[in-house]
Parts: structure tokens; sequence; C-alpha cells
């Protein structure tokens, strides 16, 4: 048998940090069998339903690196098919066509709430001579649920899960304008795309038994389901907004790698020893469902940042440079052009060691791209007193001469400067820095320098000077 896994959203809304995680546990679990992992827009929801969502979905799976093995199926293109199993099972007698109208269902709900009973269709037309079936009425298809015994799903997250047949309702299968209702349609699909394993939120177990209801019906073989358990905010609430970001959209936004956020997501209810930062590779040899847990997990935003900076860190120089110069572009006061770029790139190494995120990374390096007169923080204005004035003038005439412009003899001309007037190194670094930085904290003077190159450096000490 070859695996075969899904992820099946309904583009009604952003791409939810939940919904992410259950695509790349499908695509790992695919991964790690040989398997198949494939995509299905969930569609039917014509009012709901926008292209700006579909876009979503397909940006953000590309972003994270969960590509699909075969064309991505939208479910709307399949209505044909879900009416053509509907109409089998009611030809079979396996179900039946309901009359009932709205205004009879609400009253139905009514009166079993009144008598204390879930709010439920009776079962009218089950067993009802449709002759009796007003001429013309509109109807929907309804599928005969088993009264008697129970229907048990061996979950391979949850474990065996039983629920009586008599809980379980007459469900619409087509409803009465012709259209599929989810829990037909998902059936369906998964059966034409011959899915093996459904991995998806726990939200959709009560689903399961509904669903299972067709498979039977259909003496279609039913696929192993895996409920994962869904994810909370750290305060134990379902995730909202007032706990954080909560798209794959808003992380991507706010300067999460996609590799860090994959990482975080994977251990995020699934472990395997002490491993936090495990590379796709590692992902894929050693993910497996059996290593999911049954209890709901935490959004640790903390511990996200931390395994974003790890990554970072990790992350080739070129592909950062590109990134922040991307963002640069909508930073006031930035030169967004080729000379910023070599800086940037130059300084990336110690920029990157300094930041957790690509926003903070940006900011660390928008400097790099500012003209003269610098924008100064408050912490830079107090380094700049008129004793370290003084000390830039004279430290200017000294880096004037520095040959070649390098972090090996800027850092020794900067420590002979120091050493030969009496000052410990920082007493000149600081001053310094808040020259050519605008800011008290960057990488290392010396390699900050030689990003911005002598005359640069000189322009901006020069500034200060002279300002």
């Amino acid at each position: 048998m070859t695996i075969r896994t899904r992820f099946a959203p309904s583009p009604t809304g952003l791409l939810h940090i939940g919904n992410a995680r259950a695509a790349l546990f499908n695509f790992l679990f695919a991964r790690h069998h040989g398997g198949k992992f494939l995509l299905r827009i969930e569609d039917t929801d014509r009012e709901r339903s926008t292209q700006q969502a579909v876009d979503v979905i397909f940006q953000g799976l590309d972003w994270m690196g969960i590509t699909p093995d075969e064309e991505p199926v939208f479910q709307s293109t399949r209505e044909g098919r879900h009416r053509e199993v509907a109409l089998e099972l009611l030809e079979k007698g396996l179900a039946y066509k309901c009359y009932c109208t709205p205004e009879e269902l609400k009253q139905m709900r009514e009166d079993a709430v009144k008598n204390g009973k879930p709010p439920r269709y009776n079962g009218m037309w089950r067993d009802r001579d449709p002759q009796q079936a007003p001429a013309g009425a509109p109807y929907a298809i309804r599928i005969k649920a088993p009264r008697e015994g129970e229907t048990v799903i061996d979950d391979l997250v949850q474990g065996e899960v039983r629920v009586a047949n008599a809980e379980l309702d007459d469900m619409i299968l087509l409803r009465s304008d012709g259209t599929p209702t989810y829990q037909h349609a998902v059936v369906v699909d998964d059966h034409d795309m011959a899915i093996t394993h459904v991995i998806r939120g726990d939200d959709h177990l009560t689903n399961t038994f509904r669903q299972a209801m067709i498979y039977r019906a259909m003496g279609w073989d039913l696929p192993r389901f895996g409920h994962l358990p869904l994810i909370h905010g750290p305060d134990g609430a379902k995730l909202s907004k007032r706990h954080g970001a909560q798209s794959v959209v808003e992380f991507r936004d706010q300067g999460y790698l996609p590799e860090a956020l994959c990482n975080y997501l994977l251990r995020l209810g699934w472990g395997h020893g002490d491993a936090e930062i495990l590379s796709r590779e590692e992902q894929i040899r050693l993910f497996d469902i059996d290593g999911v847990g049954r209890a709901a997990s935490r959004m640790d935003y903390a511990k996200l940042e931390h395994v974003n900076a790890v990554w970072l860190r990790q992350t080739d120089d070129t592909r950062l440079t590109d990134d922040v110069m991307e963002r640069l572009k909508s930073v006031d006061g930035v030169s967004v052009d080729e000379t910023t770029r070599a800086r940037v790139l130059a300084l990336m190494p110690g920029l990157k060691e300094r930041a957790r995120t690509l926003v903070e990374l940006t900011e660390n390096a928008a400097f790099l791209g500012r003209h003269v007169p610098l924008p100064m923080t408050p912490k830079a204005e107090k380094l700049l007193t008129p004793e370290g004035r003084a000390l830039l003038g004279e430290l200017a005439r000294d880096l004037a001469v520095v040959s070649p412009f390098t972090p090996e003899q800027i850092d020794a001309a900067l420590r002979r400067f120091a050493e030969n007037g009496g000052h410990k190194l920082g007493q000149v670094a600081q001053p310094l820095r808040a020259a050519v930085t605008g800011s008290n904290s960057s990488p290392g003077i010396d390699a900050t320098l030689h990003a911005l190159g002598r005359d640069e450096t000189l322009a901006r000490i020069g500034a200060v000077l002279h300002g």
C-alpha cells in the first residue's frame, strides 16, 4: 500500500497556524513512509470561499516548503460525482428523500430541546412512503444511519474511540438545491483520491463517526484516522488575537523564517528525545504519527523566537540580505541600493548574531542605508559628550590612514589609539559607535566600520563633529 495523505483547507480566511501544523504533519508522515502528500481546496461554501484565501493557502504552503505531489483538487469541481454517490445510495435503499420544510425542521429541534434531547432530525421521512410527499416538493437526500450497535474508530492519536449508533442522526448528503454537504463531499473525495490516512484536528473527531456511515454504506475501506490535539494560547485558552499571531502570513510578516516556524510546529505536540533543532531531512527521517501526544499544545511565542534566532544564525548571509533589503523598502529614510546591500551583506555575520527575527535584523541593519546626519537615539546622544566629540576628532585622523581598511587593521588602530591616549577601549568604541550607527549597539565596531567603508565612516564622524 502506498500511503497517501491530504491537507484539505477551506478557503474562507487566513491559513491558521493549527491548520499549518496539520499540513506539516501530513507532509512529513507521507514523506517518512515514501508516500504521497495531496492538497484539496474545500471550496463548496461559495459565499465564504474567496480567491484571495486560496492564494493565501498556496503562498503559505509554498513559503513553508510543503509541496503537494499532485495537482491540487478543488472540491467545487466534483459536485457531479458527489451527487452520483448520493443517488447510488438512494437507489440501494441506504438513503432516502426527506421532504421536511425548514419550519418543520425548526419545530423538531425545539421539541427535542424541550424534551431534553439533542436538537436533531427525528427520521420523519425515513420509512415513510414517498408517495405521501406533496407534488413537486423539494427534497434533501439523507443517509439511513444505523440504529443499533456502536461505531468504533481506532484513532492513531486518540486511541480507540466509541460512539453508540443511536447517537448518530440521518444526516443530509444532498441538500434540496442539489448541493452536497461537507460530510458527504469529504468522504467521496477522500475515497476517489485514494487517501489512506486522514490526519486532522481533533475538532473533526465527531465528524469521523458520521463520515464512517458513508464509507460503510458504499462498501469502501475506511482510511486510518489520526486526530491532532488543538493548539491553545499560552494561558490554555483557545488561540486568539490577544495571544499574538495566529496565521502563517502573520508569522512571516513578523520576521520568522519558514524553517524555524516548521521546526517549532513540529515540536508542538510531537517529540523525539531531546532533539530540538531539526532540518527538514531529519524531520522526515524521524517523524511518525505515534510520536504525537494526546494533550492540547500551548503556543509559546518566546520559545518560537528562540528557535528562530537559532535558525537565523544558521541561515545563508546572502538569503538574509535579500530579505532585509526587501523589508528596508518600507523603512523611511533608508536608501535601498547596491551600496546599502553591500554593507548589509558585509556586516550580516555580526547582525544575525544579535537578532531574533527578520524584523529585528532589518531594524538593526537600517543604519547602513541612512544618510548623514544620522538620526540619533537618546542613548547615542548621551555618548556624544563634548569629551566624546573631542576624542572622535582625534580618532578620525588615525582612521583616515588605516590601510587596508579591514577589521583587523581597524581593531589594531583603535587599540593603539586607546592605549596612547590612556583610554579604555570601550571609552573609544562607544562614542564612535554612536557617531556611525546613531545608536549604542551594533556588531563589533571593527566589522561595522569595515562594512561602512573608510569614506562613509569619516563622513559620519564629520557630521557629528560639525553638525
